[in-house]
């Protein structure tokens, strides 16, 4: 395979505005591609919002009428897939001839998912990975997904996949991941502690593979001015730090974190540290024991209501 620029975009969201948020990534997914960049990852929940500091009004055994207007607003700033706005994500990518991941609040019927889109550089939606699961009170406002979105796409740029924030630190989420053979680690989140380096740099030293996190960097202004978080918060407060960077197979840094403002990371990726880094440690080949450990994965729809024909078969 041949060698790449990966772009790494740390920036905010326009809260709760799915078309604004769609309209700063196109000017960022150009920026990167002025920089040489062939793959663009953004952040997790970058369309559509992650709520800082909200708690949607809930309490054990109650929930206000003020916390389910604040459900509703973001579910409105959400987005179908496929719909509009996913459709438009892909024309950005194909304007660039990028390959573009980010993630996004999806909406399907009543439920809101933390979801990673894939898109090719001919536009192409290859497809999704819903958050298995939320983290403490995002449970309140995200689904649980399930199996059948853990993909892992062959690209020409190698075999690209994303698990999304807490969930790497699920450690048979991760090798589910690297028995598929991914190269190319997306990870979008909305953790900006200093210990998230230290999962990053495990992860790709353990799957040796390239470890891409993007992380947003958010002031209260960036939220609307009647965001009913706690406490008067100067508008310069910065509720979200960044802390994006990308890594090498072998735990290198290759472009450091920044935690100053909205940023562009870039590091060139040469997909041959995969063999090398594979050469003394392959966690689901030979460094494997497969006659003492083995995952179970169920890969298939969970959905909530299945046809009886389907089950029982056609009636006569």
């Amino acid at each position: 395979m041949t060698p790449f620029v990966a772009a790494v975009v740390q920036a905010a969201s326009v809260a709760f505005d799915a078309e604004r948020t769609i309209d700063k990534l196109a000017q960022h997914v150009a920026k990167a591609k002025a920089q040489g960049a062939a793959l663009v990852l953004f952040p997790e929940a970058f369309v559509g919002g992650y709520p800082k500091g909200l708690d949607f009004g809930a309490r054990i055994g109650s929930r206000t009428m003020a916390g389910r207007d604040a459900f509703r607003l973001y579910y409105d700033g959400a987005i179908d897939v496929p719909g509009p706005q996913a459709s438009r994500l892909g024309e950005i990518a194909a304007a660039h001839a990028v390959h573009l991941v980010t993630g996004v609040i999806e909406r399907d019927q009543g439920t809101l998912y933390c979801t990673v889109l894939f898109f090719g550089p001919d536009g192409a939606l290859l497809g999704k990975h819903r958050k298995l699961m939320p983290t403490a009170a995002e449970r309140l406002i995200w689904g649980f997904g399930d199996g059948s979105t853990l993909p892992c796409f062959e690209t020409p740029l190698g075999r690209l996949g994303a698990v999304i924030c807490w969930e790497n630190y699920m450690p048979m989420l991760r090798m589910a991941m690297y028995a598929k053979g991914i190269t190319i680690y997306c990870a979008p989140t909305a953790d900006d502690r200093e210990t998230w380096l230290s999962t990053m740099r495990h992860i790709a030293l353990e799957g040796r593979c390239f470890v891409l996190s993007a992380c947003q960097f958010a002031r209260r202004s960036d939220y609307p001015a009647d965001y009913p978080i706690d406490g008067e918060i100067a508008p310069e407060k910065i509720l979200m730090r960044g802390g994006s960077c990308i890594v090498s197979p072998l735990g290198e840094m290759l472009a450091e974190r920044r935690f100053d403002g909205e940023a562009i990371l870039t590091a060139f990726i040469d997909p041959g540290e995969i063999a090398r880094g594979k050469y003394d440690f392959d966690v689901a080949g030979h460094y494997a024991r497969p006659d003492v450990f083995r995952l179970l994965v169920n890969d298939n729809v969970q959905p909530a209501v299945t046809n009886a024909p389907a089950v029982f078969g056609a009636s006569p």
